[in-house]
């Protein structure tokens, strides 16, 4: 059985060329990383090095020992880090979310989940959604996009649909519902990070500006003092700096009838945790606004 600390010398010593600087690298003398390596070669009975004057590196056969090292070192962090993630995810039920508006009504309904739910405090890049269910940082993570493949599945739990709050003055006030089209050429305040609300809007609406502001509290301010129409959607009700003060007696909060500004929300999860995550789903689902 080979010593790990012997393999992180190698594979360090591959990154690095020389003794000193491997040495330097993991806080050890040279000395230490010269017996090391001698070490090394009598437990794998080769040669790893070829030595030169005041020089040693590595032959072939170092090489692929240093590749294979560099492999089983990262293999064996990714377990570690697998294997306490599972157990604390058998602690506490982690929950993940790549959307803004589902993570405000996480922290909303937190009264109604089990004790040992953890909820996020940031959103999870869409790209990291397999990742993090397979390692168990997540147990559950709310996408707008479903999964389905031999080891993740997902389910809906709701429908977060976009609305536009209009100065009652504007033409397209007067209407039950607007249309994406209708609100083309308008300057918008947006706040930055609304998730795939972004490329929709600025896809869909043409010749429109948008002004994103970084702060929901700055976006707010600004809807007190300026006209310009600003977005909400179901979920905005559970954002702690909205009040509705907001839309004010010179606001019509009108419903985006289009299909793109109903956005559903899925409930995504390995295959294997589906008798445990059921539970879960049930209750996002059933205090889901409409």
């Amino acid at each position: 059985m080979l010593d790990n600390h012997l393999l992180e010398e190698l594979a360090t010593f591959a990154q690095t060329k020389t003794l000193a600087e491997t040495a330097t690298k993991l806080n050890i003398t040279q000395p230490t990383v010269t017996r090391g390596m001698q070490k090394l070669e009598e437990q794998l009975g080769v040669k790893l090095f070829e030595r030169h004057p005041n020089r040693l590196t590595l032959n072939a056969t170092g090489k692929l020992a240093a590749a294979k090292a560099t492999r089983l070192l990262a293999a064996q962090r990714e377990a570690v880090t697998r294997i306490r993630n599972f157990d604390s995810s058998h602690q506490t039920f982690p929950i993940a979310t790549t959307l803004p508006g589902p993570l405000l009504y996480l922290q909303h309904i937190q009264g109604h989940l089990p004790t040992t739910t953890h909820l996020p405090t940031t959103l999870l890049a869409p790209e990291r959604v397999t990742a993090a269910l397979t390692s168990q940082q997540a147990i559950v993570v709310l996408t707008n996009q479903p999964l389905d493949t031999p080891l993740i599945t997902s389910q809906s739990i709701g429908i977060e649909r976009l609305a536009v709050n209009l100065n009652q003055f504007m033409y397209q006030a007067n209407q039950a519902t607007v249309s994406f089209a209708e609100l083309q050429g308008l300057n918008f305040i947006v706040l930055r990070d609304i998730g795939p609300w972004r490329d929709i809007i600025q896809q869909a609406i043409p010749n429109a500006q948008f002004f994103y502001q970084e702060q929901r509290a700055a976006l707010l301010a600004l809807t007190k003092s300026a006209n310009l129409p600003f977005f909400t959607t179901n979920l905005s009700i559970f954002d702690p700096t909205f009040t509705t003060n907001q839309v004010t007696e010179q606001r019509v909060c009108l419903p985006i009838n289009d299909v793109a500004a109903q956005m559903t929300v899925y409930a995504t999860y390995l295959r294997t945790e589906k008798t445990r995550v059921q539970p879960l789903i049930t209750q996002l689902s059933t205090h889901w606004p409409n």
